[in-house]
Parts: C-alpha cells; structure tokens; sequence
C-alpha cells in the first residue's frame, strides 16, 4: 500500500483527502489512558501530583507533535502504528481528529497551566484531569471521539469517514 504523508494526515491510493489510521489512534489514546490514569490515581491517593504532571507534559508535548509536526512524528502514534501494523487499517477523515487533538491540547495547556504555573494541587486539578480521562477512554475502548462528534455537528465541510461508519447516521 502506497501512502503519501501530509502536514496532517495521510493520503492513500483509496482516499483523495488525509485520513488518519483509526486502530493506530485508538491504541495511542489507550496508552495515554493507561499512563494518565496511573498518574490521577498517584496523585488523588497520595497528593503527589508530580506523575500527574510528568504526563500533563508528555501529553502535552505529544499533541503538539501532532497538530504542529504531524502524526508521523508522534511517540504515541508511532508505538501505536507498531502494534496494529498487521491489522487492515481503518481510514477516518484527518479534519475530525485535528479538532479532538486540539481540544485535547487546550485541555492539557490548561491542566499544566494549574499544576505548574497556579502550583494548584487537588479536586479542581483531578476533576479536569479525570474529565479528559473520560475522553481517552471513550476513544481507546469505544471508538468515540467527543471532538469529532463536535467537528461532525458544526463544521461546513462534514467528514466522509468516520470510526464505524458513523459519518453516514
């Protein structure tokens, strides 16, 4: 299979437009669940929110790799594309995800902005915190994407490919 990257997304012999591997996505945010979840629990049972914050900037750091160098340069994506490179690829349309991930970066720049910045340690934190875990975890284990769902209800150019075929209901 022939695939050309862009500044954001991949164009395949199939798709005229950048389009994302779904499977490499969702196995990328089920890592950053993974980690950020450990991190929340450390952090809400001991106070020590330096975990929490270790994954604020690696989270941090790799949504701007993403939105800013593209998803080629990705750690997440990158350990991800490894584990799913035997499975036939799932193509989603590339705006959606570019609109979560940015979400997500404004999340983030906003968490690491409490913990570093404020200094502020506690509910407010883990309550931001677990919000975006929610929305790791939709993605990882059900394949839904809050910001692609927000892309897909306001955006004047609605996506083709959607996780599932969800585009088309």
């Amino acid at each position: 299979m022939t695939i050309q990257h862009t500044s954001f997304g991949v164009i395949t012999l199939e798709h005229e437009h950048p389009v994302f591997n779904e499977r490499a996505v969702r196995g990328a945010a089920g890592l950053f669940f993974v980690l950020g979840m450990a991190g929340w629990m450390v952090a809400a049972i001991t106070n020590d929110f330096s975990l929490l914050r270790l994954f604020g900037i690696s989270f941090m750091a790799d949504m701007f790799i993403r939105l800013f160098f593209g998803q080629r340069f990705s750690p997440t994506l990158l350990v991800a594309d490894f584990f799913v490179r035997n499975q036939t690829p799932e193509w989603v349309d590339a705006k959606p995800k570019q609109t979560a991930w940015g979400i997500g970066f404004g999340m983030v720049m906003l968490a690491c902005f409490m913990m570093g910045w404020l200094q502020l340690q506690g509910p407010l934190v883990l309550a931001l915190c677990a919000f975006c875990m929610v929305f790791l975890f939709a993605e990882a284990a059900f394949g839904f994407c809050a910001g692609c769902w927000l892309h897909k209800r306001f955006a004047k150019q609605k996506p083709e490919l959607c996780s599932g075929g969800s585009c088309q209901r």
